[in-house]
């Protein structure tokens, strides 16, 4: 099971690195080395969200996050995307951009410095929507209900995660905008920047996001027609089949994945230039990086990780709230990369252990009374 699922991840590894002696010896090597075990610790919690939504999708489209999926987030988002950054900030061509970055590497890593505080307001207040509407809402199962049963009372005031966001978008731009962080230890007024890159952002979640819920929720209708068909299958003894997204509700939901990944590459893509500012090496390794976080969130996806360890997808959207205000205090503030990867790390790794002890009282409780309310009573959550 893990050679088929990461195999794949196995053989672009032995590609890559043998690609970076070729290109820069073995000092490119221990650069592409660095930046795949960056990439991968930064992303951990991103494979476990994508786990979650991509088990709602058919085999087809799990495929086409898996291919298609790919070549986006290791082309587009570890190679493209610091070009078209260096571009919109800079003013020039991208053909420019691209001559830079082979070129002038001191040049290309300034002014993607310079677009720092852009990008991580964007990036931010995306992840923050993510985290938002997973704490307001009201599930079965709860992590720490301590917090999260209040905060799911106040989940039914419309709107409620939307205003957040804008007030800690409209603080963050006042508090670090101001003296945003410049290439050479300069501070600029950058509040104007960062509230319009978080605007977009929150738009981005809303519109795609939006989108995605929508044709989520039309599948439900089908759901209720197939609820009897599935009854008697259950009751003939036959397999039920469990139905899963497809169409447009698939589409756009594939879009949701591949605007979450982008947001969560932005921390990656930003650190590996305290690694190096060669281009190459950068995708090289964020490249390798990003296929380790694919084949792990399908092996969480066919392990069925999520079902057995419930507060997974808790502790990733925590750390996924985490990142996010990180990314907004890096607008003013530079934080090293081992904190961002290190409080995701430690948020999920917690997350994992309380979920073993969880399936720990469920299996005393079975064995003391063997009846399912103790069952239901032992997993509503800490």
């Amino acid at each position: 099971m893990v050679l088929k699922t990461f195999g794949w991840s196995f053989a672009i590894t032995a590609l890559g690195l043998v690609a970076a002696v070729l290109y820069g010896g073995w000092e490119a090597f221990g650069i592409v080395a660095i930046l795949c075990v960056l990439e991968i610790s930064l992303s951990f919690d991103n494979a476990v969200v994508n786990a979650g939504i991509l088990k709602k999708m058919n085999a087809f489209w799990q495929k086409i996050f898996l291919t298609v999926g790919v070549l986006i987030a290791v082309f587009g988002m570890r190679l493209v995307f610091p070009v078209v950054i260096v571009a919109i900030s800079a003013k020039i061509g991208p053909i420019e951009a691209v001559d830079l970055a082979f070129n002038d590497a001191e040049r290309y890593e300034q002014l993607v410095t310079d677009a720092h505080p852009s990008i991580a307001s964007f990036g931010g207040m995306f992840l923050l929507m993510i985290f938002l509407d997973f704490i307001f809402e009201d599930r079965d199962i709860k992590w720490l209900g301590w917090l999260e049963r209040p905060l799911a009372k106040l989940g039914k005031v419309d709107m409620l995660s939307v205003c957040i966001a804008l007030i800690v978008l409209a603080v963050s731009a006042m508090t670090f905008g101001t003296q945003a962080h410049q290439h050479g230890g300069m501070h600029v007024d950058k509040t104007a920047t960062v509230l319009l890159s978080g605007v977009f952002g929150l738009i981005t979640y809303l519109i795609v996001g939006g989108l995605s819920s929508y044709f989520e929720n039309k599948l439900e209708e089908e759901e209720e027609r197939e609820h009897e068909a599935e009854e008697a299958a259950k009751r003939s003894g036959k397999k039920v089949s469990v139905v899963q997204l497809a169409g447009k509700a698939a589409f756009f939901m594939f879009l949701y994945l591949e605007v979450l990944d982008a947001s969560f590459s932005f921390d990656g893509v930003i650190g590996a230039f305290a690694i190096t500012n060669d281009i190459v090496l950068m995708a090289l390794g964020l490249g390798v990086g990003a296929m380790y976080v694919r084949s792990l969130t399908v092996y969480l996806v066919r392990q069925g990780t999520l079902d057995d360890y419930v507060y997974l997808e808790h502790g990733a959207h925590y750390a996924i709230g985490a990142l996010a205000v990180l990314l907004m205090v890096t607008i003013r503030y530079e934080i090293p990369e081992v904190v961002t990867g290190g409080i995701g790390v430690a948020l999920i790794g917690w997350s994992f252990w309380s979920s073993v002890r969880r399936n720990k009282r469920i299996a005393a409780a079975e064995g003391g009374s063997g009846s399912a309310g103790d069952k239901t009573e032992v997993s509503s959550g800490v």
